[in-house]
């Protein structure tokens, strides 16, 4: 039996490895991208069956963002006019995402359950339901954001998974570097030559270091 990495498409094949995918110890993680062992899926050959999910439909309260949602979304707007050489812009919208990044009160039921719920919501209701709209417009765009932002959220869903089960222990003696393009995070004393997501060569990784990381 095969089994896949749904974050960069990993195969394990029992036939070759010698040993039952059941059998490996449950703080194995994926060679290439380091993804958690519960998140792999048994390989079929035949095509996932669509289930039918409800139209988006968009209101008022949609478009009233919070402080943290405008830092984040300047935040990839400065990133995007980077990728497009416009400089002036960039340092801009890097502005806005500093002064709203800044005035983003703590939440105060903060927790590593609460941010597992909401990457789950994401993974199992958000991203299939924005697939499904992109899919129905023939956004094309859209469909390859879903692709790379839901294998980014299953890599963040592993690392919280394998910090919930090892700490701070998981951090120890190893960086931590973030792709620049699709925002996967690697655990590792060096990147990956190439992102498992997105494919980008490792000098775009990026380093965080002290507490950034944590």
């Amino acid at each position: 039996m095969q089994y896949v990495c749904p974050i960069c498409g990993y195969v394990y094949d029992e036939a070759k490895e010698k040993t039952p995918f059941e059998k490996l110890p449950e703080d194995w993680v994926c060679p290439l991208c380091g993804a958690a062992k519960s998140l792999f899926i048994i390989k079929q050959d035949a095509a996932p069956v669509k289930r039918e999910l409800p139209p988006i439909h968009m209101d008022e309260e949609f478009l009233h963002f919070t402080a943290g949602e405008l830092a984040a979304l300047c935040s990839n707007l400065a990133r995007g006019c980077e990728k497009q050489y416009k400089a002036k812009e960039s340092e801009m919208f890097k502005e806005l995402a500093e002064y709203w990044a800044a005035v983003t009160p703590e939440v105060p039921d903060a927790s590593l359950n609460k941010m597992e719920e909401m990457l789950q919501d994401d993974l199992n209701n958000g991203y299939p339901a924005l697939r499904q709209a992109a899919l129905n417009e023939g956004e094309r765009g859209v469909q390859r954001i879903c692709v790379w932002g839901e294998k980014v959220t299953n890599s963040l869903y592993s690392l919280l998974q394998r910090f919930q089960k090892s700490g701070e222990a998981l951090l120890a003696d190893t960086s931590v570097w973030v792709c620049s393009v699709c925002g996967f995070i690697y655990l590792g004393d060096k990147p990956p030559q190439l992102c498992p997501v997105c494919k980008v060569p490792a000098w775009k990784f990026e380093e965080i270091k002290g507490r950034d990381a944590v």
